[in-house]
């Protein structure tokens, strides 16, 4: 297993431009006025006259930004996730979107972890708003290694891409010597018949550490992670809905819209179960420390574990 590294998403963000800049001469980064935050700092140091911070606006950042994808370059669009999907959603909307255009928007400081920013900045919806933007891919990787695959992966592909990046800082789980990255294709962390749990982004690890704690009382649940919302891997929810009778999601996102929705619309079609949700139940954050908060709306190891006793026990 590789050294554990404890690192926030939005900093292993900022890496992956650089390395692939490196290579890559039409890579071009927009902040607005938070680069210090969402880490572009870093390629802004490197690669100073490829970097632009266009203040604090947000929906001129993409407009900007789809004029550079219009003249060939392959903008990266950055600030927190509440302004760069909520307060420019029009704008990548039509300027992005519509057209197709080969824009990276990246969300940092989502979720409840974002903590003593408070509900103002903590975004619950920003999966939701990009899910429902047809051709919008959207990722929402769960620890360093993944993030650092998942944003070459983004840069490669030709088409408009949603970025979801964490605040705090996590302890990664995946081997980077084994580990593989496929845009759309899930990965299956933990095998097991009992229930499947399905996960994406920080909660990635609390499930996977729940997972494995209640192998001790004979509890066998296999674990997802779903570092591509969109386009989903209808194929590993289908199989896991077959052979397990039951889901459970986790996310760090309101229930509606998220992952919960992404997972119900495939095995609704494909192979109904009862989809039990852990998330955000459709309500704001507050101010308070991230890990607080984060126990507070049962996004961490025990309360996780529960939930998945008592899908167990009542199958």
């Amino acid at each position: 297993m590789a050294e554990v590294v404890c690192k926030a998403t939005r900093e292993s963000f900022g890496m992956a431009l650089c390395e692939m800049a490196k290579t890559n001469k039409d890579i071009v980064v927009l902040d607005a006025d938070l680069a210090a935050a969402t880490k572009t700092s870093i390629f802004g140091n490197e690669y100073p006259d490829r970097f632009f911070d266009c203040g604090i606006a947000e929906a001129n950042m993409i407009g900007v930004a789809a004029g550079l994808a219009a003249a060939g370059k392959t903008p990266v669009a950055a600030s927190f996730a509440m302004f760069s999907t909520g307060r420019a959603y029009e704008q990548i909307r039509n300027s992005v979107a519509y057209p197709g255009l080969n824009v990276k928007i990246a969300g940092s400081h989502a979720g409840i972890s974002t903590g003593e920013d408070g509900a103002t900045h903590q975004c619950l919806e920003d999966i939701a708003l990009m899910r429902t933007l047809p051709g919008m891919m959207v990722l929402n990787p769960a620890d360093h290694y993944e993030m650092m695959e998942a944003t070459k992966a983004a840069l490669k592909h030709d088409g408009p891409v949603y970025i979801r990046l964490g605040r705090l800082a996590i302890d990664s789980f995946n081997d980077p010597g084994t580990y593989k990255f496929e845009l759309g294709k899930g990965i299956t962390l933990h095998e097991g018949n009992d229930v499947a749990v399905v996960a994406s982004g920080l909660v990635v690890n609390e499930a996977r550490k729940a997972v494995l704690a209640l192998e001790s009382e004979g509890i066998s649940a296999r674990l997802i992670n779903i570092h591509t919302i969109k386009p989903i891997d209808r194929e590993i929810i289908t199989k896991a809905a077959k052979e397990c009778g039951q889901i459970i999601t986790v996310e760090e996102h309101n229930v509606i819209g998220g992952l919960a929705d992404a997972v119900c619309e495939v095995t609704s079609s494909e192979c109904p179960v009862k989809v039990t949700r852990i998330g955000v139940q459709d309500r704001f954050g507050y101010s308070g420390p991230a890990w607080e908060l984060l126990e507070k709306f049962g996004l961490t190891e025990t309360n996780i574990g529960n939930v998945i006793r008592e899908v167990v026990k009542n199958k």
